[in-house]
């Protein structure tokens, strides 16, 4: 909003009026006509001195109308919008106060510019701007080998953007282990993408412990156990050592005995103890530990505990000691109504214990709708309980035992539970634990609760019957996960599935990265007029011809396609620089076919320095040079 205020009290004080901030739309892209004004990927085009009324009269409209940006002054988020002015006198705007500025006529054919520069600003006019940047492009397709050898030649040269460099480098496919191990030296953020063997195990080994630290401190780990188990030795700090054991335990590893020996010693005990495979043998040790809190954590392995330790702690001097001893002790055994009335807080047992039949009894007919909602969640509800609650008026409640483990999936049928089909889901780790099992498979599949099917579809195989069924399945749901993580999911599927799903964060790129997922006879789809046109260039029988015209297509999306195809013309992928869309732009600048006198270019502007790094055509000696600049230039920042 500050930005926005800013730029129309510039525009007001050179006589324009402001009529709307607008997004680019299908026009030409303040950021692209920035770059053109710097002389970055830019035709050749008139340069004056001063910009003269003559221009000016040929920018506007008949109604004085045209788009500006200034330098500084962006609004609308990463991608700037342009601001729709108007122009009443004549002459030229009073635009001295500006420190830089693009205008565009609203058909997009007249570009006027005026930007700093060494010697003083630089004003580059130029019309017929379509036409100008189609002949560029052309051009600098036609670009020799001898020209890309003199472009690399100068890079990285003056007037660059380091820090960016360094932010993007460790993303370029094309760089060796050895280049990404010195960059983490330099910055170390592209260790949370990174699944090298080498370069995780330099960085694990590093001496600077948040370089160490970042491999596993991601969404999804890339390590492997072995380097789980490298982490968690190497680490000095006690408490560091604890979190990074609890992590590999979090993704599978399962730990060495004598890794866990010094873990129940230190500060983190506490902790410690809760790790699902510490040795039996430090037990007793931690349910005598002088702190309450490690006595308290020791309860969670209760069943490996020997009679007499939980004696003990049953009857603990720490109040909240003997209240965890008592809940850990009542999830095998049923709790006694006078047990449950002595507790500080009676609902602590409603979610994890067994009560006494009588309790239970009482309890699942309670007026507290949320005790009943936590005894529906129970794991030990007794089968008295759960009659009960599966006729609770409440939707909820009834809905929560319907997805008990144990129930039949005709007991399941029977009750009257409410699922809203577009709330989020989560696999329920009951069934997660059948997947391997193929008859609890067929059995789960046919279930009346989406929730069930949706869970069974999660699993990474499944017999041929199971998929069928659940390709078929009336939940859109149950079909876009089977689409997602059964590596058995059939084409015809997939194809269904990715006419209206085409990837998550969780699972980017899926249906269409699924190995099942029909190549052949796509090409159809060129003429589609549902929008999912970029299919047809992964039929096997598309040209270059096709890319070419995808590349020109109405739709984003489809223009986004084209441009990270390898087939793209260095001319495209140069056009494509200026879309109206960021992300179509950023695809084109990691486009491999780029000239390379285009790709140094980009290399030295601010808006496209940190993706053009990334660009698997910069060879390896140039992207060496390029990470001594972003040493140097990490070195002296303050």
């Amino acid at each position: 909003m500050q930005h926005r205020e800013k730029l129309h009290e510039l525009l007001l004080c050179a006589g324009l009026t402001v009529v709307e901030d607008m997004r680019p739309g299908s026009l030409f892209p303040p950021e692209a006509d920035w770059r053109i004004a710097r002389g970055i990927a830019a035709p050749d085009g008139v340069v004056r001195e001063a910009l003269d009324a003559a221009w000016w009269h040929r920018l506007a409209d008949a109604d004085g109308e045209f788009l500006f940006a200034a330098l500084g002054h962006r609004i609308g988020g990463n991608d700037s919008w342009w601001t729709r002015v108007r122009y009443a006198h004549g002459g030229v705007p009073e635009l001295t106060s500006a420190p830089g500025f693009v205008a565009l006529s609203l058909d997009g054919q007249v570009l006027l510019t005026e930007v700093p520069g060494a010697g003083g600003p630089r004003a580059p006019a130029l019309d017929r701007l379509p036409q100008r940047l189609e002949e560029s492009a052309a051009a600098a397709g036609r670009e020799t080998e001898t020209e890309r050898a003199e472009a690399w030649a100068a890079v990285p040269g003056r007037h660059a953007w380091p820090l960016l460099w360094a932010k993007g480098i460790g993303s370029n496919p094309a760089a060796p282990d050895e280049l990404l191990i010195r960059l983490l030296d330099v910055e170390e953020g592209f260790l949370h993408g990174c699944d090298r063997p080498a370069v995780l195990d330099a960085a694990l080994s590093h001496p600077d412990p948040r370089v160490r630290s970042r491999p596993a401190d991601t969404f999804r780990p890339k390590l492997t156990s072995d380097q789980w188990v490298q982490l968690v030795r190497a680490e000095p700090s006690p408490d560091r050592r604890v979190l990074w054991a609890e992590r590999a335990c979090i993704w599978g590893t399962v730990l060495p005995r004598d890794l866990y020996d010094d873990l129940p010693a230190g500060p983190s005990r506490a902790s410690a103890a809760e790790l699902p495979g510490l040795p039996a043998q430090h037990l007793p040790g931690l349910a005598a530990d002088a702190d309450p809190r490690v006595r308290a954590a020791a309860c969670a392995r209760w069943e490996d505990l020997a009679a007499p330790l939980r004696e003990r702690l049953l009857t603990d001097t720490d109040d909240a000691v003997r209240t965890t001893a008592l809940l850990a002790h009542h999830t095998r055994l049923p709790m006694p109504r006078e047990v449950f009335a002595a507790l500080p807080d009676p609902r602590q047992a409603l979610d994890r214990c067994r009560l006494a039949p009588e309790l239970e009894a009482e309890l699942v007919r309670d007026g507290d709708a949320e005790v009943r909602r936590a005894l529906a969640a129970t794991p030990g509800l007794g089968a008295h309980g759960v009659a009960v609650l599966a006729q609770d008026p409440q939707d909820d409640i009834r809905s929560a035992v319907a997805l008990r483990h144990y129930l039949t999936e005709e007991q399941r049928a029977a009750i009257r539970h409410d699922f809203d089909p577009t709330s989020m889901s989560h696999t329920l780790s009951w069934v997660e634990d059948l997947h391997g099992d193929a008859d609890a498979m067929r059995r789960l599949a046919t279930s009346s609760h989406p929730l069930v099917r949706r869970s069974v579809a999660r699993a990474r195989h499944l017999p041929p019957d199971v998929v069928a069924r659940l390709a078929r399945d009336e939940d859109r749901v149950v079909r876009l996960f089977l689409a997602e993580s059964c590596e058995d999911a059939p084409a015809d599927l997939l194809l269904e599935v990715w006419r209206w799903w085409d990837g998550s964060f969780s699972h980017p790129d899926r249906p269409r990265s699924h190995p099942n997922f029909p190549r052949a006879g796509l090409l159809h789809y060129v003429a589609d007029l549902n929008g999912r046109r970029r299919l047809a260039l992964d039929d096997p029988e598309s040209t270059p011809a096709d890319v070419a015209r995808l590349a020109r297509d109405p739709e984003a999306e489809v223009r986004r396609r084209a441009a990270e195809d390898p087939r793209l013309s260095p001319a495209d992928a140069v056009l494509l620089l200026n879309d109206p869309e960021g992300y179509v732009r950023g695809t084109a600048v990691r486009n491999p076919r780029l000239p390379a006198s285009i790709l140094a270019g980009l290399l030295h502007d601010r808006d496209t320095a940190c993706a053009a790094v990334t660009n698997p055509a910069i060879p390896v000696p140039v992207l060496h040079r390029i990470l001594a600049a972003a040493a140097a230039a990490v070195t002296v920042r303050p």
